[in-house]
């Protein structure tokens, strides 16, 4: 095996490390325009970063361009790691989460979509603080990667073992032949949204600093609000629901479709199975969740705005709400869904383990393993009446070879022995069972909100130190699915042949 290159591996942690200084130094103008006392500080942290970024870059500039994939896995893992501890900085400077370890759990939440936060009082916050939280979602949400692979070309390198441990599912759409004009189409396609929504909201009735931060949020998949009360703050606003319900929707869907979407080609988005797979299936649950709160006439909205569930179309909109920002890990509330029957509660568990679409933003296994799996189990069947046939699994009208459905299999397997590990060592830190087991899937999931005492109207603050640490390494885990971060503890990956 080829010595690893080293320098590469640096000079792009130093041009990740240049991309959040920028971001954080627009987070010190947000600060500025608002006037919230903590200019200063975020500008400090922005040029700390963006000096630390500069001297990677000059001392590695040198650097051999070729990418294996050693090397790529240790860009995308490291990438994170970095970042994450680096977006502590304005948390840390600013002195709104002074404790290191709450800081990075909240930044590894921002920066991996998961929206789980540690802070009590999120409305006291400057709006500069409000807006980098959001920002680090916004960044995470399509890859950190993926940003840079749009400009790799201007250094020489080539991004395609990038995109792989980016996005390691069963396949990779490709829009254009060249992975950075894929990327470019994929940004436009993700802004355009983020702005759409911006627009949508701010004129449904948010001011246009929760309608920024609230579309950065939902385009991402994460779900960090600028409220307390999330978005039942807005409860009294139907419109800002449906609105959010919408853009999760199109988050939590593959962002090719989109594009072919915007291109005329609609009917290859309504033929693809993973999209009416995911249709239906969100269609199926908010059926059932709205029959059941319908019902129930006992069961408030929440415990911010008491409204009983008398009404169809309230019942309905809380129902697929939720239902929605659950399926795509969002992790957006509208009322404490735990509360809502135990049968209800056991089908939210369920769809934790969903994820929305391959090629979304969203966490979890991923709509179109599940649909692969179900499909090698039934074709297990005439297997097993028919042992000679060679009947293969199709997927969109096309064979899916044997090697991707071993790779499906195998990242299920091992995404459900990492939940059952999470889960473990969440009740040895002294969690209770349903907390526990709410924690793991939710922090590998990526959702946010959980169980017990992480139920959608607390928050992971009471969580033991070690309990954040761990989270934190099941989110970057479970964002990077699995195998790009597990990898690098292979001893295989570290040897020299």
């Amino acid at each position: 095996m080829k010595r690893l290159n080293t320098k590469v591996i640096i000079h792009l942690m130093g041009l990740l490390l240049l991309f959040n200084g920028g971001f954080m130094l627009l987070s010190a103008l947000v600060s500025g325009l608002y006037q919230d006392g903590a200019t200063l500080e975020i500008s400090f942290a922005g040029v700390a970063t963006l000096f630390i970024g500069t001297l990677m870059m000059y001392t590695t500039r040198d650097h051999d361009t070729d990418i294996k994939k050693r090397e790529g896995y240790m860009i995308v893992s490291f990438g994170w790691l970095v970042m994450s501890l680096s977006g502590t900085l304005p948390y840390l400077f600013t002195g709104t989460i002074p404790d290191f370890t709450n800081a990075f759990f909240e930044t590894m939440s921002g920066y991996t979509t998961t929206g789980a936060t540690i802070i009590n009082d999120i409305e006291v916050l400057p709006e500069g603080i409000l807006f980098w939280r959001s920002t680090t979602h916004w960044i995470g949400g399509m890859g950190i990667i993926v940003l840079a692979i749009a400009i790799l070309p201007l250094l020489g390198i080539g991004g395609m073992q990038l995109f792989a441990a980016e996005a390691p599912g069963p396949s990779a759409d490709k829009l254009h032949p060249r992975i950075t004009d894929t990327a470019k189409r994929l940004w436009l396609i993700y802004v355009g949204y983020t702005l759409a929504e911006t627009l949508l909201l701010f004129l449904a009735g948010m001011n246009f600093f929760d309608a920024i931060n609230h579309a950065m949020s939902t385009l991402s998949t994460g779900g960090f609000s600028t409220k307390n009360a999330s978005i039942a703050y807005w409860n009294d606003n139907p419109l800002i629901e449906y609105i959010i319900i919408l853009f999760m929707f199109l988050a939590g869907t593959n962002f090719v479709l989109s594009y072919f979407a915007f291109k005329g080609k609609v009917q290859k988005v309504i033929k693809d199975y993973e999209f009416r797979f995911y249709g239906g299936l969100i269609l199926g649950v908010s059926i059932v969740a709205f029959l059941i709160i319908y019902l129930k006439a006992n069961v408030p909205v929440s415990d911010y705005h008491p409204m009983m569930f008398g009404e169809a179309e309230s019942a309905f909109r809380h129902g697929l709400f939720q239902v929605v920002s659950v399926i795509t890990t969002t992790g957006f509330v509208t009322a404490d869904f735990t509360g809502w029957t135990p049968f209800l509660t056991v089908i939210f568990f369920g769809i934790m383990f969903v994820g929305g679409s391959a090629g979304s933003t969203a966490g979890g296994v991923k709509v179109v393993r599940h649909l692969l799996m179900i499909k090698n189990g039934l074709l297990e069947f005439k297997r097993t009446l028919h042992p000679n046939a060679v009947i293969p699994v199709r997927y969109n009208g096309k064979s899916v070879s044997e090697n991707i459905i071993f790779n499906i299999l195998a990242f299920f397997i091992l995404y459900m022995l990492m939940f059952i590990i999470g889960a473990i060592v969440l009740g040895a830190l002294g969690l209770d069972f349903v907390t526990a087991v709410g924690g793991s899937a939710a922090t590998l999931g990526n959702v946010g909100p959980a169980f017990g005492q992480l139920n959608p109207l607390a928050n992971f603050d009471s969580l033991p130190v070690l309990g954040k640490w761990w989270c934190s390494f099941l989110m970057i885990s479970g964002r990077l699915e699995l195998f790009t971060v597990l990898i690098l503890f292979s001893p295989n990956f570290w040897k020299r042949a």
